[in-house]
């Protein structure tokens, strides 16, 4: 059987058990567990998981990924993500869409401490659906705002993706978080825009005005205090060279249960809650890491990633083709498989395609630059039809309204995601402006 052959015939494996609704980690460990025993045998196969698993576990970076999760858990079940959104609210009731901005703008500021989408989304959805509805805002609007408000969860620091990254390209988690910044505020800013333009064309989608929240309030500007120093002092001491990211990451899940309790939210019940939905995401993740090790290890020995970076080099593309190639890949990807699974089978095949290219700038510099294009991407998949995680979270919260309604209150912020990746594949000093400060 030819290395081409064995390839397709491990990713149809992994595609067949998924279609039948494996989990992923299953799915990957038996494909790459097939494909690397045809190759090598049942002894090498042996011998790689005896060490594979040690070796990837005992990495001390990984303990990052649990403490932002942690951290997450804490602002989500503390009430943190009502005052943001009353605060947002407030800020923006004013203008037509308000309420659907000061979602997005919560959605910006939980971001900021959580780390995740799927958390992002579902919390402020908790949180704003309701009153979105209570203020006259169309079903489908209100869930595509909410869906890409939760993308924010990823594309402003913490990011557990970004981390992942981070730890499979063997970069600086500080210095990516850093490039993040900016282009997550460009998102925030096209999805508010994307509101205010929608809402003057469709004026049936959402009210003139929001009836409530008319004012910032010494209340709620206390209320969001604890987010605020949360945020300064995790990454204020990150960039001061005060802890590293992992040490940031326990200082910032510390901080975040003090504010938690601060605010009498936090019960026994939901603090055990807390814990056990931190242990349950790490398992997941760390499964699939052990997953893609093997699918990887697998595919490796075939040497077709090799050979698919010599087939690429012969085609006379420019490295930028190549890349937006590769983040095309990323969105069709996106349809079968979570962000997670596709960094951990993928980041091991293009990452070193992409080093191998001259793009007139230093390589870390662009390890960093393709990191946040593919954290873009990634976001973009999580709204994308036919499955769009984020989507089937938040309707999967907003009972009775259909499914395909709320893929088409997402339409207008895939136009923006679809601009925002454009430039930043174009303008890469947009993403590396803010690294560029640090030594």
């Amino acid at each position: 059987m030819s290395s081409i052959s064995l390839a397709l015939l491990i990713l149809g494996l992994m595609l067949a058990l998924m279609a039948v609704r494996v989990p992923i980690a299953g799915a990957m460990f038996f494909a790459g567990a097939v494909g690397y025993a045809l190759q090598a045998g049942w002894a090498p196969l042996a011998s790689f998981l005896n060490t594979q698993a040690y070796a990837r576990f005992a990495s001390y970076d990984l303990s990052v990924i649990p403490l932002f999760i942690l951290m997450g858990n804490f602002a989500t079940q503390g009430g943190i993500s009502k005052a943001l959104f009353e605060f947002a609210s407030a800020v923006t009731g004013r203008f037509r869409g308000g309420l659907a901005m000061g979602a997005v703008l919560a959605s910006a500021g939980f971001g900021a401490i959580c780390g995740s989408s799927v958390a992002t989304a579902a919390t402020i959805t908790s949180v704003a659906l309701p009153e979105l509805k209570r203020q006259g805002y169309s079903n489908g609007f209100s869930t595509g705002t909410l869906a890409a408000g939760g993308t924010l969860g990823i594309l402003i620091p913490p990011s557990v993706p970004l981390v992942i990254y981070a730890i499979l390209a063997e970069q600086n988690i500080s210095k990516l978080f850093a490039a993040a910044f900016l282009p997550g505020l460009i998102a925030m800013c096209g999805y508010l825009v994307a509101i205010a333009v929608y809402v003057r064309l469709r004026p049936e989608h959402a009210p003139a005005r929001s009836s409530a929240f008319t004012g910032v309030s010494a209340g709620l500007l206390v209320g969001i205090a604890p987010i605020a120093i949360v945020f300064v002092v995790v990454f204020g001491g990150i960039y001061g060279g005060l802890f590293t990211p992992t040490e940031g990451a326990a200082v910032g899940a510390a901080s975040t249960f003090i504010a938690a309790l601060l605010r009498g939210e936090l019960t026994r019940q939901k603090l055990r809650h807390c814990f056990y939905s931190t242990a349950e995401a790490t398992a997941m993740i760390f499964l699939i890491f052990l997953g893609a090790d093997l699918m990887n290890g697998a595919l490796a020995l075939t040497q077709v990633p090799v050979q698919l970076a010599a087939v690429v080099s012969t085609w006379g593309l420019g490295p930028f083709w190549v890349v937006a190639a590769i983040l095309l890949f990323y969105v069709l990807l996106g349809a079968v498989m979570d962000e997670l699974s596709m960094l951990l089978l993928t980041i091991p095949i293009f990452f070193p395609m992409i080093m191998a290219m001259d793009f007139g700038m230093p390589k870390e510099s662009v390890a960093i630059w393709f990191g946040i294009m593919v954290l873009m991407t990634v976001s973009f998949g999580l709204l994308a039809p036919p499955v769009g995680l984020n989507v089937y979270v938040v309707n999967g919260m907003a009972k009775g309204v259909p499914i395909q309604d709320s893929y088409r209150g997402v339409m207008p912020f895939l136009v923006t995601d679809t601009v925002r990746m454009l430039v930043l594949l174009v303008f890469p000093g947009i993403s590396l402006w803010l690294v560029s400060f640090m030594g």
